[in-house]
């Protein structure tokens, strides 16, 4: 499959997942947001670049701000030019690169790689329909806004492409307010991610970590002999009697997701754990919701 079918299943599926709410739900909960954060309603006038509306001239409005071709369509009524208001704060996504995630133990659950892509670019379109900017953490790029930000969004992942370097979050610098979103299985060092997420919390960033497990990884449902192998170095590791494993495995997995569950919740961060065997429905709301500042530890 080239990247092009790729992005166009990753988009199809991103929207069928995003069409599970209603428009209003989405507008009221941007305006909630709004309401808490006081940083991120974009919807009105203000300082910007961007053309929003025309209105009437009112008293008290500065000379330099009339449309004077917009006025001379009208006989006998003066029209202002307003921009559109641009927060200083923006929604930054994350998504892990590594070939960590191109994995699934069935033919029927997406690859976690797949399910990370159709969260992030749902997301976007959630968060574009109300009127929110999206970039990716550590891109120098402008975060993308509007309809063509799901588009720009799923481009800028390059969704065929890997990079087993970049399996932990680089520091980064983001605007004050910003929100941050990390997809990921998080299947390293809890210390690195540790790290970035301190950082980014200390300077003033709210955000999400979400990860994204398959179920097998999770269960840890093998018998008999089993050979594994690293999807990022192809070390390969065989056992005789993995059944044997199964109740230490689920601990040590346990205990690494309470690490991860414990560094976000002391930087005010919320996390969500999601299974691909799960509507992605599930993980969109519980993302969503949290970038409202609920704080959850969702399944």
């Amino acid at each position: 499959m080239t990247e092009d079918q790729s992005a166009i299943a990753v988009r199809r599926q991103a929207e069928e997942a995003a069409a599970f709410f209603p428009a209003l739900l989405v507008e009221a909960a941007r305006i909630a947001q709004t309401v808490a954060s006081g940083l991120h309603g974009r919807r009105r006038a203000g300082p910007g670049e961007t053309f929003w509306q025309h209105r009437a001239y009112a008293f008290g409005d500065p000379v330099g701000a009339i449309d004077w071709r917009q006025s001379a369509r009208i006989a006998d009524r003066l029209y202002v030019r307003e921009n559109e208001w641009e927060a200083a704060a923006a929604v930054y996504l994350w998504r892990d690169p590594s070939r960590s995630l191109d994995y699934a133990s069935t033919k029927v659950t997406p690859t976690k790689r797949q399910r990370a892509d159709i969260l992030a670019v749902a997301l976007t379109i959630l968060l574009s329909q109300a009127g929110e900017r999206i970039g990716l953490l550590g891109e120098a790029r402008r975060p993308f806004h509007g309809r063509a930000a799901p588009s720009r969004i799923l481009e800028a992942l390059h969704i065929t492409q890997f990079n087993d370097a970049a399996s932990s979050p680089a520091p980064a610098e983001l605007p004050p307010g910003a929100r941050v979103v990390m997809i990921s299985d998080f299947f390293t060092d809890p210390g690195a991610i540790e790290q970035s997420v301190t950082a980014l919390a200390a300077a003033g960033a709210r955000g999400a970590l979400v990860q994204i497990c398959d179920p097998a990884e999770e269960d840890f449902p093998f018998h008999g002999r089993v050979e594994f192998r690293d999807l990022e170095s192809n070390d390969r590791l065989t056992f005789g009697e993995t059944g044997a494993l199964a109740k230490d495995y689920r601990a040590k997995f346990q205990a690494h997701r309470d690490a991860l569950a414990m560094l976000a919740g002391k930087a005010g961060w919320t996390f969500i754990s999601h299974r691909t065997d799960r509507p992605a429905q599930t993980a969109l709301l519980a993302l969503f919701a949290a970038l409202g500042d609920a704080r959850r530890w969702t399944q």
